[in-house]
Parts: structure tokens; C-alpha cells; sequence
């Protein structure tokens, strides 16, 4: 089945852009980025700021947004069965150029997790601006780390704040 991803939450004063691959099933259905109440990157998110996250989801938008927190997702579309990443095929990327040139305010593109960032490489065909690259653990539970461990890769995002 072909997806098809959600849309960016970015503006003008976002410095940190978070990068997954493509959102799950649940998400897609909800329009909601990690909508899967497993996956923990709300969590992590409250934790690194150091403020509680607002239930709904306009509020954690708004929330992301005041803190400089943009997200997007590598792939636009792509054939997948179910949300997991391994079962991906016939991949395209979104435009990343007509983000790096609106936001020049963005210093940091964070990968959520080895499959974001190799999809970035495998599908991405551009030179992007001089910003900090880096790889964190995946907030999805498929992967098998203690929260704490993940928690404590994601605080490196503290300084581009």
C-alpha cells in the first residue's frame, strides 16, 4: 500500500529539525505525528525540555514550536505493509531544499534512528546547508533500549535549543 506523509511543523524560529523515516499507521490515520501512545518520543521531548507536554496535539505542536522544535519525516511516500520501517519500498524523499533555504534559523537535523538517517542517504540528492548532522536512538519501543539510555543520547539537542 502506497503512504503518503504528513506535512512539516516548522516556522521561522525552529533550530532543531527532527527526521523520522515515515509515520506509522496510527499516525497517518490520526494526521498526528507519533501517535502510537508507545512510542516514547513525546516523552523524551518533556524530559529534554524539562516541561510537561500538553495532551493534545495542537498543544504539543504548539509546544515543539515554542521550543524551536520542527518535524518532518525523510520519506513523502513510499509502499510499506504495516508502520515498520523494514518492510519500505519504492521510497521518495521529501524537499528538503525549499525547507533548508525558508529556515535559516535551523542548526541541527536530528535522525530518528539508524532507518531515518539511512534513508536520508540513500534517497536525499542535495548539498545541505552547514548544520549539525546526528543520529539518536529511535523513540519507537521496537527498539529494545532502557528509556534512560535513549533519554540520555537526546539531550545533546539541549545546545541547539
Amino acid at each position: 500500500m502506497r503512504c503518503f506523509g504528513l506535512p512539516p511543523i516548522i516556522n521561522h524560529e525552529s533550530r532543531v529539525l527532527v527526521l523520522g523515516s515515515m509515520p506509522g499507521r496510527e499516525s497517518l490515520e490520526r494526521r498526528q505525528y507519533y501517535a502510537n501512545p508507545r512510542n516514547q518520543f513525546w516523552a523524551i521531548v518533556s524530559e529534554v525540555i524539562g516541561e510537561k507536554i500538553p495532551l493534545e496535539y495542537d498543544g504539543k505542536i504548539a509546544f515543539l514550536l515554542r521550543h524551536h522544535i520542527a518535524l518532518w519525516d525523510v520519506l513523502s511516500s513510499c509502499e510499506r505493509t504495516g508502520s515498520s520501517d523494514n518492510s519500505i519500498r519504492n521510497a521518495v524523499a521529501n524537499d528538503f531544499s525549499k525547507i533548508f533555504k525558508a529556515n535559516k534559523s535551523l542548526r541541527l537535523v536530528v535522525f530518528n534512528g539508524s532507518r531515518a538517517e539511512s534513508l536520508w542517504k540513500k534517497h536525499v540528492r542535495l548539498n545541505p546547508p552547514p548544520l549539525g548532522f546526528i543520529r539518536l536512538p529511535s523513540t519507537s519501543t521496537a527498539l529494545a533500549r532502557p528509556f534512560e539510555e535513549k533519554l540520555s543520547a537526546w539531550l545533546v539537542i539541549r545546545e541547539y535549543l
